[in-house]
């Protein structure tokens, strides 16, 4: 018993946000993965998802298309417009050019109704297998700036940084999630860890000092904040 607990308690902190208004089936994906030690959430609208998405943080959404106020298609639009986050589609049109549209917009994978549990659930394994692929690079690059996990050294261009190691660590987690808004209480979680119990406002500070570092002798600017939400390399 201890042995498939250990094994399951990774994915205690993978957040799925399921969107579909089909109860039976919502609930059934709920029980399955919770199941399998994943954190859920359920909405039954276009409208709310959006919202969840600009609220909380969640690892994978599993979007219907057919879903009322706004559909799913237009979801994933407006949702690429500020998260990267892993969209699967599920739905009952499974023609070519609806997988196609899906993929154009922004879905990463496209499951048609009805499917096996098994296969989401390998699914969601090889999204975040690929995830975790990127953190485990041991050269991570953005424009010019280049930070090598193995020597510990970070250049811009051609000028060398030195770093603590904190200021490496947030540095590293930025890089990772390259083009994603990352919130103070992620960044807190990850680079500092879970049991932190000092003042939140400790990632402003290491953001100020790695812009010092990073960014404030040169013209553009990589480190950007996004107004009530958090920061992001882009």
């Amino acid at each position: 018993m201890t042995e498939v607990m250990s094994l399951r308690t990774p994915m205690f902190m993978k957040k799925i946000l399921i969107v579909e208004d089909e109860r039976k089936l919502a609930r059934f994906m709920e029980l399955e993965l919770t199941h399998e030690g994943y954190t859920v959430d359920i909405v039954s609208d276009g409208q709310s998802a959006l919202m969840k998405l600009m609220s909380k943080e969640y690892d994978v959404c599993l979007l219907d298309l057919m879903i009322p106020v706004i559909d799913g298609i237009e979801v994933t639009k407006r949702a690429r417009a500020f998260t990267d986050i892993p969209i699967i589609m599920i739905t009952a049109r499974d023609g070519l050019e609806d997988k196609v549209k899906g993929f154009d917009i922004g879905a990463d994978e496209y499951m048609t109704k009805p499917f096996e549990m098994e296969e989401l659930l390998a699914r969601l394994r090889a999204l975040f297998r690929q995830k975790n692929d990127k953190s485990l690079e041991k050269v991570l690059t953005y424009k010019e700036l280049t930070l090598n996990k193995e020597t510990y050294e970070v250049t811009r261009g051609s000028d060398r940084k030195e770093l603590t190691k904190k200021e490496f660590d947030l540095l590293s987690y930025l890089l990772e999630n390259q083009g994603i808004v990352l919130t103070r209480e992620k960044i807190l979680n990850t680079v500092w860890g879970f049991d932190f119990e000092g003042e939140t406002n400790v990632v402003d500070v290491y953001i100020r000092f790695l812009r010092a570092k990073i960014d404030d002798d040169y013209e553009e600017k990589l480190i950007q904040t996004v107004r009530g939400a958090g920061y992001t390399l882009r």
